[in-house]
Order: structure tokens, then C-alpha cells, then sequence
């Protein structure tokens, strides 16, 4: 038998000129305090191994729960809490055992003591919470806040001989550990579990446990995250016992061969020896259970001795071939269950559980060339290229801070896998241990990334610059990828490696490269990532951030020497993630491009009451007074603090679905179906189908098809014999259900959906339409058109139609009738490109209205009433009301290009004299370069015309670049329920593509609005102005505050229409309107990023163009009406 110490010998190899370990509990003559010292990482604290737990019998291991062990005791809940805002305040004897706590606090175990009312919590983005603006490691502030935590702790009496295990799953930052007043070790990698071995502190019965923790450390300056910067104990705290003869790590290779169906199963297990004496001879073995079969598909044991004081590794060169498996993937994530033993003749002494999955990661030439004449380089798992479906994710709760209950992890799967997510980076840090064992059990494969981002650093390689280019930085940098490793090398989900985030390359990453790249060669050999080397040799995969869709393009048709996946990218802030199915065009057409990580899951808004007892979610600057902050943008997530969904998860659900639809021949009903599963039938799956005509179903069916992985069948859907009838549309409408029940998708779930219109379709009918006669008359400013029916009256001095009555019925709330309107409260994409301030003119062509001119003239029985507008971008606007004796009112618009000539535009002279002026011709000039928000007409209906029905897309919100996911239909909801409450509020509820829609009380008259051809709009209870963040008087701007200076120069006029304000969802109040935009077309939201991008050319509306557009205003009684009211032509 071959005696070592392991696994320190790869340690050593890489890092002889340190150990990373400090075995007494104070460092080598170190001057400085751990906290403050760069090369201090821990001290008296255990190597990093495997999580797990371990039993004294079968059923109790076989659960794999750590609370039916006899031998755990989870330490969460109230402790002792004391706090001060500086060290230097701390008392001397403050981790004296007998030091009364009557006068401490009560703080809840896990959960951050900022959000329990201790110290400010603070968001930065890039920049050091504590030294936004230059920053000089390793100093770190004179007021470096302190919290102490104390409770007691019971050893039993059983546990005597034992091997004692104190477990800090993941507290922030500098950890000094003390039991019973004696200090026994430290720690200061927040994100991964710091082990003690607590033996020589303890006695049985009551002892004390206390926790002295600095908000900042050394540490701090690799955990410069873009999340909040908050402290304390963030993770499960707990003991547990071994015996003296225990098992101290293993290393789990479950991998298949060449045919990808017969698995090869490997363990290695450390077993130690903790005693000054040579053990008797122990059974020392392993099963590999089928859960579901009890059957045992892979076994071995042995009779050894240990030596004393020492660790030896077992069985590393048994290998087990394991025919037919089943295999591990997101699609089937088959688990098998490892039982480690060690038996002192029959009677088990220790009994260790893991799950084990069996799966192949590899990257390798294919044999289709790319344009630049090379091969592509593909990832494949278990022998397929399959794409990444990723997003990534923050540790966040909204009543804890980054304390996630298994409760919330199991939401967030659930919305994950429902949504057709199939994979997760972890930003920026590892994940605690239930994290990883539900992406085993769900099937998400896990990108795995250490705890270092020196964001703050930036990434200058010369020395004072990136701190991953400063040897003197090496030792942290390899303790957070060694912890990471060897706690999480045995998870089945773990798919990738990475070597952190933001932290610049060089030296450093280079060595941590090796490290990994050796340490894994072994075991599962994953590859492993870094997306600040780009192309360089430390990153075995291309994982840049924020690619847009003519990048991917590019990349994807001239191929690349290895696979591309955006470690981060469409970034989802606020009213976000548009043209991501542009992107993904891309990524499905091209081998190479395998997928990508949406930025990010999950809005970190903490949850707070404001004094009226309302609850809002806060973020950067909410807390304290002049704090650095970065704002909301830490609320960039596909859902918000509650989990609730954002609309977009609708498009992200349907890019990312696993069956793809398309019309071969539509008009005869033929489609292509293609299966995108890369180990699933679709016989599995039920296909229903149904062809829909104004959104009721008039013929349905379902099929089984049976179609392997990545192939495709055509299918044909009966479509003959429609009849084409005026204002009637036909669609085919797809879905496809579960019939059995998945990991978190029930049975009857539907996974993927499309749609498909019909080119059957007919005239519409021109409009008749008899009633009283009308007259025309002008008091002042106003211009009537009047009967004992109707009352319609435009305003020429205010430019809104200030009454529209029909039948006793008025339908304008206090005056605010139609008008004008191009803004649209910015959303943070917005913000993010300028387009508040370099868009503003449409917001003053929006209120303030000059009208140049208007005409009154009558085409048969209606009256025609002409306003010209002159904006203040300089061009025109020309509306035009259509009033007919019945009171439907057709409305016109024009807008004319802010390039229009003199010579070539009709309009009055009134109107010329006003519009071609030197600063109306400089004002169109300035225009012409710019985009139009949105262009369209608003106006207000009494609150009680609450109820919406409409026929166009939905039912979530919808935008022009972002409405793939959302179907043509008929939905009926109100005016309230179409707002969305995104955390920092904006634009919403938006919805294109809509043939009509009514607004009704429960009784009594409604309204209609019938589009010539299809228009987008907004119904919602509030004002655009209630939205816009500029508008959100008297609350500040989102100022920095990165240095004093700053704090003293808040510059409001050069914030204004570039800074956010604090604007909050307990902003929000429903008014006593309906407030409807109705719009030829709003531009898209974006979501390339958040700091520069735009929407995508094809989703703006330039200035310089001219467009006509127009819809119809019906009085109705019932939904039923509206869609009558659709077969006409009002023109």
C-alpha cells in the first residue's frame, strides 16, 4: 500500500513556497492581524473537502438528510449580537466567556446584520464599498465595523472520541472563531465553508461558541462583487462529529466510454487515521445503489490498517466499467447513490452518502469547417454539442440579504426549468451545498466560479494595477480556487470551472489555471473558463459578456479555435431583454456558438416598509446617509425579489424551447417540426394543435410524433375549407405538453408553444353609418361637432380633445382627451444610453402643445376636423378625427420627417410661416440624427372603464423587439393588473401587434378602439408621468458618492435627464384614470446592456422618415361588439 498525504501534494507542487495553511493558531510571527494581512487566508482551519455528512446506519445515510444524522447539530437561529462601527470601539475581553449578554442584541442566524438593522448595507457595482475611488490594497479603513456573535453550543455525551467539527458554511468577511474564550482559528473566503476542528476546545455539555467577524478583510479586495456589499453569517452554521478512523475527503470520476452508454466509475477516498497510535485493521469499502432498484451496479472493499497521524488514499486505481447507465443531463438527470463505509468487523462505524451522476465532458474538433476553413470546436456533453440555456445567479433573498432558504432554491429551479433554462453560473462565488445537490437532483448543469472579482482593481497588469497580475496576491487568489475545487469536484452538476470574474489576467490566473487543470485531470478533466483572458491560453473556453447579435453572427459563420459562450450577456435590467431571440438565430444556426448566460436571475431589492406601512423593495442609496452607491443597478434580473416573473421570461421561455415550429406552407398546413433535446423522443411529449379564428378554436387535434434528438418531421394541420370573412384572422396555434411528470415540470405543463397565421382573409366592409346630423360651431378656442347623439370638442389653444360624449356617455376623464405623444418613462436601457437627455425633445413635443392650424370640412354625413401640430423637434404632426353621426370617431395620423422641405410639404400657410423659422429649422435639424420613443396619441378614461379586452398579443407585456414569446389572441384583464411593479418603476405594460381593444365599466357603456391595421398600446391606472424617474419629485437623484468630493458636488442641473432619481414600487398608486397610449409603434427596450446599447436599428423609429397611422373609436356595450366593429373600414 502507497502511503501519502492527500490531496495537499498538488497544493505543494504548485505552491512550494507557501503552505496555504496555517496549523497554529497564530500565524508565523505575523505582526499585522489576520484581517489585515494579505498572506494570512486562514488559520487553524481544516483543508477544504467535500461537503457531506456522515451516519452509523443505512437508512438514516440512504435519506442523505444531515438532521437524521445522530452525529449533526445545526447551530442556526437567535444568537447574541454585538455590534460597533469601528474595532478600535471593541472591548478587550468582548470573546471572554463570562461577559454578561444581557446587554447585546438578538440577530438571526443566517441573515446579514445590515438587513437586521446593524450598520448600512451598501450596493457598488465595480468600485470597493469602502474605497470606490482609488483604491490601495491591502489598506483597509481605520473604521472597519466589528460584529461579535455568541451562543452556546451542546456537545453530547455520545460524541466523546470523537473527532469535533466546527462548519461555517459561509460568513463575511474576516472570521475569528473562539470557544469557551480561546481562539481557535480564522478565516476570510466568505463564499465557501471554513471547517475547524474544535477538539481541544470543547467539553462535553455546554460550551460557548463566539464568532468575531470584521465587515472587511484583505479578503475584501477579491470579493469586490456586483451585488450588495453586506456582512455576517450568510450560511448554515453547524457541528458535527467523525470517528477517530473516518474518511476524510474522496474523489468521485463517473464518466462513460467511447459509445457514451457504458459509464466507468472511479472513487478514490482518503481515509485518516486522527490518533497518535496505528489502527486495527477496518472494512473499508463502497456501493453504487440504483435508488429506484436498490440494485448495486458497482462495489469493492477491502481490509486495510491506518497508521498513525495518517491519511491514505483507497481504491484509486479501481476502475469499474458500469454497462448500459443511465446516463446524467439537465434532460434526464439520473442520480445514483454512493455509500461509503468503514466497518469494525459487522458494525458500521461511518456511513458517508453522495449522489453520483454519469456524464462525459469534452471539447473537440468537429468535422463541418467554418468560413475561415478550420473545423469548429465544439463542447459536447456525453457526446452531443448541446446548447447552453444558462442564466446567472446571485445568492438574494428580499427579507435575509444572501441568506436562500432551500424553500427559495426550489422556487427558483422550478422558474428555471419551467422557463427552459437548462444551466447556471454561479456570480461570482461558489453556492452553498443544497444549491449543488438540487442542480444534481433537477438537472442544471452548474458553471462553477471561485470567489475572486477585483473589479475595483480594473485591469492595468502593471504592478499597482489588477491585483491578478501582483505575485503578492497569489495566495488568496489559489486558496479561493483550491476551496472552491475541492468542495464542489464530486457534484454531478458541476460542468465547468471557472476561475472567477472581473479581476483582470496574469500571473496569478495563470497558476490557478494549472492548478485546475491538473487537480481535475483525474476526475472529470471539465474545462475550465475565465472571461477576462478572452483569447488568451487560460480559459478553455471563448465566455465573453455582452455580445450582440451581428457579433454572434460574425463569430458563429468564421468560427473560432474553441467554443464561444457569453458568460454573461442580454443584460435584463428593469423593462429588459430585447431582440434576445435575434440572438439566438445565431446561436442556433452555428455549432460553434453554444449558448450563453443571461445577466442576471433575480432583482436584489430588499424589502422595507416606508412610513405609511407600504412595502417596496429598496437597492443602492436607500440605506444611510450619502453611502456610495450604484442605484438600482443591482435590480437586473429576469424576476423580481419575490420571484414573481418578469414579462420578458415569456420570450425567454420561448427562445430557449426545446421544440422548434416552422410554416413550410402555411396556406396548405405545412410545418416543420424539429426536435432541439439532445437525449429525449418527442414521443414523450403530446403536440397539440388547433387553428384559431379571431381567437376562437375551430379546429384541434393532438399527436404523438415520434422524432429523435436534433432531427425534424413535417407535419400537416388540417387548414382547408376556411372561409375568408372581413375583420376574421386564422391562426394555427401550437403547443406541446408533459404527459409525465418531470424534474419540477408537472405533468400537463405545456413546454413549448408557436404560432403561425393564416393568409386567409377578406376586405373589410366600409363603414356606413346613419344618426342625427352634425354640426359644426367655434366658441373661442374651442371647435365642436355636435349632436342630440354626440358632443366632440378640440381644444386649438391646449391641442387635446377635451369631450367626446356619445349617448349621454362621456368617455374622457376631466378633459384629458386625445393628444399627442412620442415619450415613454425611460426605462433603465434608456438611461443607460443617453436617451432621457438626447431624446428629450420628444418629451417637450409631447405636452405644451402648438397647434398651427385646423380645418373643419364634411365627407358625406361625418365632419372631418384637421389639427396641425408644429412639435418642438420642428416637424409636423397632422391629426385627423373622422366623426360620424353614430359617434364613432376615426382617427389619422401623420407625422412628417423632421427632413421635410418647404417646397414639398402641403400645408396651410399658417402653418408654413411657423414651421420653416431659423429655430424650427435648427430644431428639425437636431432632430433628424435622433430616434422617436414611441409615436402615437394618449388620453384618459374614468377609472371605472377599468376592464380591458383586446385582440393582439399577450398576455404578458409585450415590446417590438421582445414579443416572440407572447401569442395573438383574445385576453381580457384591467387596467390595474396590466401594470408590472418593476423595482425601480418604468415603462410597461406595453402591448403590439392589437387588432382592437375595449375599455368597459361592469355596467354600461364601453369603448372600442379598432386599429386600420395594427397598433401597439398601453392601459394602465397611472401616467406615464407617474413612471418617468424624472418626474419622481421630491426624490433625489441616484448619486455615486464614490469619494468626499462627490458627496459635496451633487450638480442637479447636469444630473437632470441623466441620473435616476430614488424612485420606488410604494411610488405607485393607482389614480382615478385609465391612462391609454395608443401607438403606431414603440420602440424597443433593449437589453444588448444597460450602459450604451441601444435597440437594434430595425426596432427604432427614425426621425427623418414620415409615417401614417391610424385607428378608430366605437362605443360599445360588449367585448362581442368590438369584434364586429373590427370587420369595417372607418377611413
Amino acid at each position: 500500500m502507497k502511503f501519502r498525504l492527500h490531496p495537499l501534494l498538488l497544493t505543494n507542487i504548485f505552491l512550494g513556497i507557501f503552505s496555504l495553511i496555517v496549523t497554529s493558531a497564530v500565524a508565523d510571527n505575523a505582526k499585522k492581524p489576520y484581517w489585515q494581512d494579505v498572506q494570512v487566508v486562514a488559520v487553524n482551519k481544516e483543508y477544504p473537502r467535500s461537503s457531506f455528512m456522515t451516519y452509523d446506519n443505512r437508512e438514516d445515510a440512504l435519506s442523505g438528510k444531515f438532521e437524521r444524522s445522530k452525529f449533526y447539530r445545526l447551530l442556526n437561529g437567535t444568537w447574541k449580537f454585538y455590534f460597533v462601527d469601528s474595532y478600535k470601539d471593541l472591548p478587550d475581553n468582548i470573546t471572554d466567556p463570562s461577559v454578561s449578554t444581557d446587554s447585546w442584541y438578538d440577530i438571526q442566524v443566517p441573515g446579514n446584520w445590515e438587513v437586521q438593522g446593524h450598520g448600512v448595507a451598501i450596493y457598488t457595482n465595480h468600485g470597493y464599498e469602502f474605497k470606490a475611488r482609488n483604491p490601495q490594497p491591502p489598506i483597509l479603513p481605520e473604521a472597519t465595523p466589528v460584529g461579535v456573535y455568541r451562543r452556546d453550543i451542546d456537545i453530547p455525551a455520545d460524541w466523546d472520541g470523537r473527532d469535533i467539527y466546527l462548519h461555517l458554511a459561509g460568513a463575511k468577511s474576516g472570521v475569528y472563531v473562539y470557544i469557551n474564550g480561546k481562539e481557535v482559528g480564522y478565516s476570510e473566503d466568505s463564499k465557501n465553508p471554513a471547517e475547524f476542528l474544535i477538539n481541544p476546545y470543547v467539553k462535553p455539555g455546554k460550551n460557548v461558541l463566539t464568532l468575531k467577524i470584521f465587515r472587511w478583510s484583505t479578503g475584501s479586495y477579491l470579493e469586490c462583487q456586483d451585488f450588495w456589499r453586506i456582512s455576517g453569517i450568510e450560511r448554515d452554521v453547524y457541528i458535527y462529529s467523525q470517528p477517530k478512523v473516518a474518511i476524510r475527503d474522496f474523489r468521485v470520476t463517473s464518466t462513460l466510454d467511447d459509445t457514451y452508454k457504458n459509464g466507468i466509475f472511479k472513487l478514490a477516498m482518503d481515509i485518516r487515521n486522527n490518533t497518535s497510535q496505528p489502527s486495527k485493521d477496518y472494512v473499508i469499502g463502497y456501493k453504487v445503489l440504483d435508488p429506484k432498484t436498490d440494485k448495486v451496479i458497482a462495489a469493492f472493499e477491502m481490509n486495510t490498517a491506518i497508521g498513525a497521524n495518517q491519511t491514505i488514499p483507497l481504491f484509486e486505481e479501481v476502475k469499474i466499467e458500469v454497462p448500459n447507465v443511465k446516463t446524467w443531463t439537465s434532460e434526464h438527470p439520473n442520480l445514483y447513490k454512493l455509500l461509503m463505509y468503514i466497518k469494525d468487523g459487522d458494525k458500521f462505524t461511518e456511513i458517508v452518502p453522495f449522489n453520483v451522476g454519469f456524464r462525459r465532458i469534452e471539447i473537440k474538433p468537429i468535422e463541418q469547417k467554418a468560413a475561415n476553413g478550420k473545423p469548429y470546436v465544439c463542447l459536447f456533453i456525453n457526446g452531443q454539442p448541446l446548447k447552453l440555456k444558462g442564466v446567472n445567479i446571485h445568492e438574494h433573498n428580499p427579507a435575509t440579504g444572501h441568506y436562500v432558504t432551500e424553500e427559495l432554491m426550489r422556487r427558483d429551479f422550478e422558474l428555471m426549468k419551467q422557463h427552459n433554462l437548462n444551466s447556471v453560473r454561479l456570480c461570482h462565488y461558489p453556492q452553498d451545498r443544497r444549491f449543488y445537490e438540487l442542480c444534481d437532483e433537477y438537472g442544471l448543469y452548474v458553471y462553477d466560479e471561485a470567489n475572486i472579482e477585483s473589479h475595483g482593481m480594473y485591469y492595468d497588469l502593471r504592478k499597482g494595477g489588477s491585483l491578478g497580475n501582483n505575485p503578492e496576491w497569489l495566495k488568496p487568489h489559489m486558496d479561493r480556487t483550491i476551496n472552491m475545487f475541492e468542495r464542489n469536484k464530486n457534484y454531478p452538476s458541476v460542468t465547468f470551472w471557472s476561475l472567477g470574474n472581473e479581476a483582470g489576467n496574469g500571473y496569478n490566473f495563470y497558476q490557478t489555471y494549472l492548478w485546475l487543470k491538473e487537480a481535475d485531470k483525474n476526475i472529470m478533466e471539465r474545462p475550465v473558463n475565465y472571461e477576462r483572458a478572452q483569447w488568451e491560453w487560460n480559459t478553455d473556453m471563448y465566455v465573453p459578456q455582452y455580445p450582440g447579435a451581428d457579433w454572434l453572427e460574425d463569430i458563429g459563420k468564421n468560427g473560432s479555435d474553441r467554443p464561444v459562450v457569453p458568460s454573461e450577456y442580454a443584460h435584463a435590467m428593469g423593462n429588459s431583454t430585447g431582440n434576445l431571440w435575434g440572438q439566438w438565430q445565431a446561436i442556433y444556426k452555428y455549432p460553434n456558438l453554444q449558448g450563453g448566460y443571461i445577466w442576471d436571475w433575480v432583482d436584489q431589492g430588499l424589502l422595507q416598509k416606508d412610513k405609511n406601512g407600504r412595502e417596496y423593495w429598496a437597492y443602492g442609496g436607500d440605506f444611510g446617509v450619502n453611502a456610495p452607491s450604484d442605484g438600482n443597478f443591482n435590480c437586473n434580473g429576469l424576476v423580481n425579489p419575490d420571484r414573481s416573473p418578469h414579462p420578458a421570461m415569456a420570450e425567454v421561455k420561448y427562445v430557449h424551447q426545446n421544440i422548434g415550429f416552422e410554416a413550410i406552407d402555411a396556406a396548405s398546413g405545412k410545418f416543420n417540426i424539429t426536435n432541439r433535446f439532445y437525449f429525449t423522443n418527442l414521443k414523450k411529449y403530446q403536440i397539440h394543435y388547433s387553428v384559431v379564428a379571431n381567437g376562437k378554436t375551430v379546429r384541434s387535434g393532438k399527436v404523438s410524433l415520434d422524432i429523435a434528438p436534433q432531427a425534424s418531421k413535417e407535419f400537416t394541420v388540417p387548414v382547408n375549407g376556411l372561409k375568408a370573412r372581413p375583420g376574421t384572422e386564422y391562426f394555427v396555434n401550437f403547443n406541446v405538453i408533459a404527459v409525465e411528470p418531470e424534474p419540477l415540470i408537472p405533468a400537463g405543463y405545456e413546454i413549448a408553444y408557436d404560432q403561425f397565421r393564416l393568409p386567409v382573409e377578406a376586405e373589410k366592409n366600409t363603414y356606413k353609418a346613419n344618426g342625427p346630423a352634425l354640426q359644426t360651431h367655434t366658441q373661442g378656442d374651442e371647435l365642436t361637432v355636435s349632436s342630440s347623439k354626440v358632443n366632440f370638442v378640440f381644444n386649438k389653444k391646449s391641442g387635446l380633445v377635451t369631450s367626446y360624449k356619445v349617448d349621454g356617455t362621456e368617455y374622457f376623464k376631466d378633459g384629458f382627451g386625445i393628444q399627442p405623444n412620442f415619450w415613454r418613462a425611460p426605462n433603465d436601457n434608456d438611461y443607460g444610453n443617453g436617451a432621457p437627455k438626447r431624446l428629450h425633445v420628444w418629451k417637450q413635443s409631447s405636452k405644451d402643445f402648438h397647434v398651427t392650424d385646423t380645418k373643419v370640412s364634411t365627407e358625406d354625413k361625418a365632419v372631418l376636423l384637421q389639427a396641425t401640430y408644429l412639435l418642438a423637434a420642428g416637424n409636423l404632426y397632422v391629426v385627423t378625427y373622422k366623426i360620424y353621426p353614430s359617434g364613432v370617431v376615426n382617427v389619422n395620423a401623420r407625422f412628417t420627417s423632421t427632413d421635410m422641405q418647404a417646397t414639398e410639404t402641403e400645408v396651410s400657410e399658417a402653418t408654413r410661416m411657423a414651421t420653416f423659422t431659423p429655430g424650427s429649422d435648427a430644431a428639425r435639424k437636431a432632430a433628424s440624427k435622433l430616434e422617436v420613443p414611441r409615436i402615437g396619441v394618449r388620453f384618459r378614461l374614468p377609472a371605472r372603464m377599468n376592464n380591458v379586452q383586446y385582440f393582439g398579443r399577450g398576455p404578458e407585456e409585450n415590446y417590438i423587439d421582445r414579443n416572440h414569446g407572447t401569442i395573438v389572441g383574445v385576453y381580457q384583464t384591467t387596467a390595474d393588473k396590466m401594470y408590472f411593479n418593476y423595482v425601480r418603476p418604468q415603462e410597461n405594460g406595453h402591448h403590439t401587434d392589437t387588432r382592437w381593444l375595449t375599455l368597459s365599466p361592469n355596467k354600461g357603456s364601453g369603448l372600442a378602439i379598432v386599429a386600420d391595421s395594427l397598433v401597439g398600446f398601453n392601459a394602465l391606472r397611472n401616467s406615464i408621468e407617474d413612471f418617468d424617474s424624472e418626474e419622481a419629485l421630491p426624490h433625489p437623484y441616484q448619486w455615486n458618492n464614490f469619494s468626499p468630493e462627490e458627496v459635496a458636488n451633487h450638480d442637479e442641473n447636469a444630473a437632470r435627464n441623466v441620473l435616476r432619481r430614488m424612485h420606488h414600487v410604494n411610488d405607485i398608486t393607482p389614480r382615478d384614470f385609465v391612462e391609454v397610449c395608443v401607438d403606431m409603434k414603440q420602440q424597443g427596450v433593449g437589453g444588448y446592456d444597460s450602459w450604451g446599447a441601444r435597440p437594434e436599428p430595425f426596432h427604432q423609429i427614425p426621425a427623418n422618415r414620415e409615417y401614417n397611422w391610424g385607428f378608430t373609436l366605437v362605443p360599445v356595450r360588449s367585448g362581442s361588439q368590438a369584434a364586429e366593429a373590427a370587420q369595417y373600414d372607418y377611413r
